[in-house]
């Protein structure tokens, strides 16, 4: 009799040997960060990075997935126009390299926002209500996330395309002739549906966003990769270092991809019910 496949994507009796193996592992360096000095002082270094990285990561993945909507129903639109105009920024975003648009965005990006932003608020320094700023005042770690928003924005708005198109559309047509407007369409015919197809591929990315976020680190910005390179270069302990920045990447992205398989176990047997 064959296996059939579990909603977690393993065969019934294909016990996670690789997550115990992991566990395993995991506990092991924890008892080395406990009883070696110099694991211990690497770790207290380090993790003071790790709130760094989840801000940008979570703040940075929230822009990115509502800008990809936008984008993503753009395309879908009955425009011409704003079809075109959606997959000219999909196609140009990603054929760039997420480290080149970290710079651009950081060192060209920057100064041009400082500018339009100066020059919208022309009337109100005259008025004397307002004073224009600097390039130096936008700080590194919005530059950062402005970037991580724009990168992965291209992203995830086909992320959202696909799972729009995968709606039948007779579901559509029968909203239509209920009289629903476009909006209460999408919200109560379109979005719940499509969010199974959704799901999987953007918790996917926001896992893959936690790994990006350590190229913040280029631009000065105290994540942990950050903290990891000023304090082996301080004192040469290379190994121990990046094993504890390799040790807390591992613990953040493994967590937190168990966690979204939980939820998406959970959606499913909402589905079913």
């Amino acid at each position: 009799m064959a296996l059939q496949p579990s909603p977690a994507g393993n065969l019934k009796g294909d016990y996670p040997l690789w997550l115990v193996a992991l566990a395993a592992l995991g506990i092991i360096l924890a008892v080395v960060i406990v009883i070696n000095d110099i694991y211990a002082q690497v770790f207290r270094t380090v993790v003071n990075g790790v709130w760094i990285t989840i801000f940008v990561t979570l703040v940075a993945f929230a822009l990115a997935t509502l800008l990809g909507l936008g984008i993503a129903l753009l395309g879908l639109s009955d425009s011409l126009l704003l079809r075109q105009t959606a997959r000219f920024y999909i196609e140009i975003i990603r054929g760039i390299p997420m480290l080149v648009l970290l710079f651009y965005v950081a060192f060209v990006g920057a100064p041009g926002i400082v500018a339009a932003y100066n020059f919208l608020i022309t009337p109100l320094v005259k008025a004397g209500f307002a004073e224009p700023i600097l390039v130096r005042d936008l700080p590194l770690i919005w530059r950062a996330i402005i970037a991580l928003m724009i990168g992965y924005s291209s992203f995830i708005a086909e992320i959202f395309r696909a799972g729009i198109q995968s709606v039948d559309p007779g579901q559509i047509e029968a909203a239509k002739a209920l009289g629903l407007s476009r909006y209460h369409r999408f919200r109560l015919v379109v979005f719940p549906q499509a969010i199974r197809v959704i799901f999987p591929p953007l918790s996917n990315d926001f896992v893959s966003m936690v790994k990006d976020s350590s190229l913040v680190s280029v631009l000065g910005v105290s994540d942990i990769t950050q903290m990891g390179k000023v304090y082996a270069s301080g004192s040469f302990r290379f190994f121990e270092t990046y094993s504890i920045v390799t040790y807390i990447y591992l613990i953040l992205t493994i967590g937190l991809s168990l966690a979204l398989r939980q939820v998406e176990m959970r959606m499913r047997e909402v589905q079913r019910r």
